[in-house]
């Protein structure tokens, strides 16, 4: 693109033992004559770690180093402060995380990106799965997946499919296997890569995915190698387990329409797989329903009235999501002390809301703590979160401590199949109450090692370091309850069989099993870090902070920083692993990041970002030329933002309103006594009554007490002050004779959570997080723009669909971004009337 070809790309997959190691290698040339930037853009599995990355320029290395993100960010902000920006990952999918950085180099210049990362594949519906996303966005001379897997086992099976492959690109997938090694490559030529014969189009756009199984003459495999030992846990051919499920599920208003008949959907594909279990539903809005007072038995004849009730399912009232979980666990309890349920079965219970507590006990603390009473480690709870509107970082706790999992569903036509999709992972449960001991004198460090459920077509893992580095021998206690009688045995292995094994294996990294171990233990610290608190989350937080260090893991606690060279304004970047649940990433300043947070541009539109809806409201303010409006108002770090309005050089006489801009903007901290004012010709910071101007043809790089200013020459300014947020002040010129528009400023504020909860001012009031649900969508009066119904601070709104700007990657076209628009002078979404924000003076 634009110059820059990119002649090579390979993606290396080695897999060993389940454990991933995968590295890319990318190279592009600069075949322009000027330099050009170049960006390496890719997406990683969010479960996977990335573990080194470098970028080779000219023959020259520049290496990715992993440290703790505090440290990391201080090297980052004594970057930021020499006026250079990120390179950065964050959620971009489902499944997936987008990892980016960019670099300028000269003409003809080549650079190299390597990216590597690991993980852990997880056996699903008796498969083990890795997917590669494969988007180069242009034809590659040289593009080819290369995958090795090594199984001490043995493989079985082994398919590889694409989401992009047609016919004639299914020949092209070499495939082979025998005993323990699979060797998979994808080496598509130019031409075969093309969307069509004479097409620069390239069809390489999706996932690649490879699946395969290993032989399992035993219920489980040990491996012992270098002092560390991992145990893989997968029995075949056991009875099935019965079991007996609740169903909570939220039926507020919220779900009303799309929500509803996709969960009625799939509630009755769930039914079709109920066979000899027992099962009940609990519904909640304001109020709680049982379908029946006690768990039924799924005969023909109950399953036939369940279907008829589940189509009856329809939505009411507020959100009582402690009333329904409540009445569930009882139910649950009672069933079991009553035994109405049999004896040897497993004990399962689903919720799925899409909203926060409201009615009854809403404070989501007291929740956790009595639910986690009432089910005292008995049986998992299983939290499914659908859409946006959820408080998903409860409901991962709650899961969490009561020995289940929460799942994002995501609001989308696929909706039904993601729901029935996780309740096949938990429908076919084995064994109860699995317990795998280790002699306790031997093992230093174990990860988990007792598991509620096993399910069928999955696997349990342990692995652990030996206090003796030469140890080579390890006896096994395993125990679980089946459907029939209990599971018991005994299984040993030792370090010679493990060599032997691994004798015909020329690739294989020796530490796999120590990183194997590192991985699951951080995944698991990680974990049991979301539900702790106090000084057990703080040694959480730093046994997993130094693996992720010692074994060069980006985990939630450590960025990778990324050096650049100095010329063209290279910027050193930042990478972080993002947490799932907040959606929003931010870095001190990223003007090249597409996310943005609270803006003002063009003819004022207000631009609000709500992060936890992957969504935004916006309003305009139609006030005359020469009009202030206090946008920014924060009494407790003593920060004010206030912008005055220009308008066109001469008033349309056709229009109604007419259009205004910000042609001034005034920042002031009054605890520093400093005062910004910046017009489209000028910067002016006045310091007590030290006065220093700028011109926008200045580049500009100042540090002084309290204030950090960073001016790009024609295109923007940075500027923060103190330890508060930053603010962004994108310059929009017009051609010099334009007969109408003049130049005029942008806004643009980040890391707005610096500031305190007092904040006030047409932007500063969204400062504090903001809910809104969006109701009955429908044809608005410009076909391309619908309308809905929006409730937020307590009204309701009619708001229409549209896009506004985003000036802050390119001041000249902008970047659209959807919004719900509201209208006249944002009413009834801001406090007050618009009218309130008119201030006298810019300070």
């Amino acid at each position: 693109v634009n110059g820059i070809e990119i002649y090579s790309m390979k993606i290396d997959s080695k897999i060993t033992s389940r454990f991933a190691h995968n590295v890319i290698t990318s190279r592009a040339v600069n075949r322009g004559n000027v330099h050009k930037e170049v960006f390496f853009d890719v997406e990683l599995p969010k479960t996977a770690f990335i573990t080194n990355f470098s970028m080779t320029i000219d023959g020259v290395t520049y290496p990715g180093t992993i440290k703790e993100k505090e440290v990391a960010k201080k090297q980052y902000e004594k970057a930021v402060s020499k006026g250079q920006t990120a390179g950065l990952v964050k959620a971009s999918g489902r499944k997936t995380e987008k990892f980016t950085v960019s670099v300028n180099i000269e003409a003809a210049s080549k650079v190299t990106f390597e990216l590597t990362y690991e993980e852990l594949l997880k056996r699903q519906f008796g498969k083990y799965e890795m997917f590669i996303k494969v988007k180069p966005k242009q034809l590659v001379k040289d593009f080819e997946i290369e995958v090795n897997i090594f199984e001490p086992q043995g493989i079985t099976e082994l398919e590889a499919e694409g989401t992009f492959i047609t016919n004639d690109l299914q020949n092209i997938i070499k495939k082979t296997f025998s005993d323990k090694k699979g060797h998979i490559s994808f080496k598509p030529t130019l031409d075969q890569q093309r969307t069509c014969a004479n097409c620069s189009q390239s069809v390489l756009d999706g996932d690649f995915t490879v699946r395969y199984d290993v032989k399992r003459t035993a219920p489980d495999d040990l491996q012992i190698v270098n002092g560390y030992f991992v145990h893989f846990f997968a029995p075949t051919n056991l009875p099935k387990l019965p079991k007996n499920v609740i169903f909570v599920i939220d039926i507020s208003g919220s779900m009303s329409g799309r929500g509803i008949e996709q969960t009625r959907e799939a509630l009755l594909k769930i039914l079709d797989d109920i066979k000899d279990d027992f099962f009940n539903f609990i519904l909640f809005g304001s109020e709680v329903q049982t379908w029946k007072e006690t768990l039924i038995k799924a005969t023909p004849e109950n399953l036939d009235e369940a279907r008829k009730f589940v189509r009856g399912i329809d939505t009411a009232g507020m959100t009582n999501l402690h009333g329904g979980i409540m009445r569930g666990i009882d139910m649950l309890n009672a069933a079991h002390e009553r035994n109405l349920v049999p004896k040897r079965s497993a004990s399962i219970i689903i919720m799925l809301t899409d909203g926060q507590p409201n009615v009854g006990v809403s404070n989501t603390q007291d929740i956790q703590e009595h639910v986690k009473k009432a089910i005292e480690g008995k049986y998992p709870l299983y939290n499914l979160g659908f859409g946006y509107g959820v408080d998903y970082s409860f409901l991962e706790k709650m899961a969490l401590e009561n020995k289940g999992l929460a799942r994002r569903i995501y609001p989308d036509s696929d909706a039904a199949l993601q729901l029935q999709g996780f309740y096949d992972e938990v429908s076919n449960p084995m064994l109860t109450d699995i317990e795998l001991n280790y002699p306790e004198n031997e093992i230093l460090d174990l990860t988990k090692n007792s598991f509620k459920h096993f399910y069928d077509g999955s696997e349990i893992v342990v692995a652990g370091r030996f206090i003796d580095n030469n140890q080579n021998h390890l006896t096994v206690d395993v125990r679980g309850e089946g459907a029939n009688d209990a599971l018991s045995y005994t299984t040993q292995q030792d370090a010679q069989q493990t060599d032997k094994a691994f004798q015909e294996q020329e690739y294989i990294f020796g530490d796999y099993i120590e990183r194997l171990w590192a991985y699951l233990t951080i995944e698991q610290l990680l974990e049991k870090r979301i539900a702790a608190t106090g000084e057990e989350k703080e040694n959480l937080t730093a046994k997993a902070l130094d693996l992720s260090l010692k074994y060069k893991f980006v985990t939630p606690l450590t960025s990778m920083v990324v050096t650049k060279p100095e010329d063209y304004n290279n910027q050193d970047g930042i990478a972080d692993k993002p947490i799932e649940g907040i959606d929003i990433f931010k870095i001190l300043l990223y003007l090249r990041s597409q996310s943005f947070a609270f803006t003002v541009d063009g003819d004022p539109h207000f631009i609000i970002s709500v992060p936890q809806k992957e969504d935004a409201i916006c309003f305009n303010i139609n006030e005359n030329p020469g009009a202030i409006l206090n946008l920014i108002n924060d009494p407790v770090t003593g920060i004010t933002v206030n912008g005055e309005l220009i308008g066109d050089k001469r008033a349309n006489s056709d229009a109604k309103i007419q259009n205004t801009y910000f042609g001034k903007l005034g920042i002031a901290n009054k605890h520093l006594d400093l005062k910004l004012t910046v017009t489209p010709e000028k910067i002016t910071i006045q310091n007590g009554n030290e006065k220093t101007g700028f011109t926008w043809l200045d580049s500009v790089t100042l540090q002084q007490e309290g204030l950090t200013l960073i001016i790009n020459r024609k295109k923007n300014l940075v500027l923060s002050m103190g330890s508060s947020t930053s603010f962004v002040i994108v310059l929009h010129q017009v051609w010099k004779k334009h007969p109408l528009h003049q130049d005029f400023l942008g806004l643009y504020t980040l890391e707005s959570d610096k500031l305190s909860e007092q904040t006030h001012g047409l932007l500063g009031q969204f400062f504090h997080p903001i809910d809104f649900t969006i109701l009955e969508i429908h044809p608005g009066s410009d076909p391309k723009k619908p309308d809905a119904t929006m409730i937020v601070k307590n009204n309701e709104l009619t708001v229409t669909r549209g896009w506004q700007k985003d000036y802050r990657r390119d001041p000249k076209h902008g970047v659209d971004i959807p919004c719900w628009f509201v209208h006249n002078n944002g009413a009834g979404l801001i406090d007050g009337v618009h009218t309130d924000y008119i201030v006298s003076s810019l300070f």
